[in-house]
């Protein structure tokens, strides 16, 4: 992808225009129902690891011939289950299960970011106030960060930012690092297009993103430069 390239939302009138809730079916990559299954099957592939791992924990402790190992089975289990826990609080705001009525401040936010990206080899540097956001922006907040953050699969440097100008909240997520990146699917899901080929689990994300800032009347940036990702959301501010 050339760098520089933008996916802008308010480039389409009948996108710009419309809440998704109001556009028709047709303008749309994939419909309601298709949409839900693909963010299950996402969910299921993200539990299965720590749910599997838990079991694998109590297998060692029901094992009469792994007593020695005990301490560490037990430690496996309050890992996983830590992590489901992470997983879990998470998916609540990022795929918007959370309530119309609910608020999130940016410690809350970084939270449960952290919850899921702490031990991995990317640093984050969290430039977010205490500034509260509402449920589409703390759902656009959240999940940009998480994108900008898995950009970095080798390491490298994460920053996530919030302004507001002109009217508009800016969300700023930009990843260096070496071999910093996005996969085919990302850059197609940040684009609002169908996935045609690949993997749905590494395209449902992103996708789900480009739909949180097109539903709240705004645009999403994606910049790819060498050894740089940079996703910008542009998101309006209620009068």
């Amino acid at each position: 992808m050339p760098p520089n390239a933008v996916s802008d939302l308010t480039s389409s009138p009948s996108l710009a225009d419309l809440p998704v809730a109001d556009l028709p079916v047709a303008s749309l990559p994939v419909d309601g129902a298709e949409l839900a299954a693909f963010i299950a099957a996402k969910l299921c592939h993200d539990f299965i690891s720590p749910a599997g791992a838990v079991m694998s924990g109590l297998d060692l402790l029901d094992d009469p011939s792994a007593q020695d190992m005990r301490d560490d089975a037990l430690g496996l289990i309050r890992q996983s289950a830590a992590k489901m826990v992470a997983l879990v609080h998470f998916a609540r705001v990022a795929f918007g299960a959370a309530t119309s009525s609910e608020q999130f401040s940016g410690a809350e936010l970084r939270g449960l970011l952290t919850g899921l990206t702490d031990g991995g080899r990317a640093t984050l540097d969290w430039r977010v106030g205490e500034e509260v956001f509402s449920k589409l922006q703390a759902r656009a907040l959240l999940n940009l960060a998480y994108l900008t953050v898995g950009a970095l699969p080798m390491g490298g440097a994460a920053t996530v930012a919030v302004r507001r100008e002109g009217g508009q909240l800016i969300l700023i997520g930009s990843a260096e690092g070496a071999r910093a990146r996005l996969k085919a699917e990302a850059l197609t899901g940040l684009k609002g297009e169908r996935l045609t080929e690949g993997l749905a689990g590494q395209w449902i994300q992103p996708y789900w993103l480009w739909l949180t800032a097109c539903d709240a009347g705004g645009r999403l940036e994606t910049t790819v430069e060498d050894g740089r990702v940079a996703l910008i959301a542009r998101l309006p501010l209620a009068d």
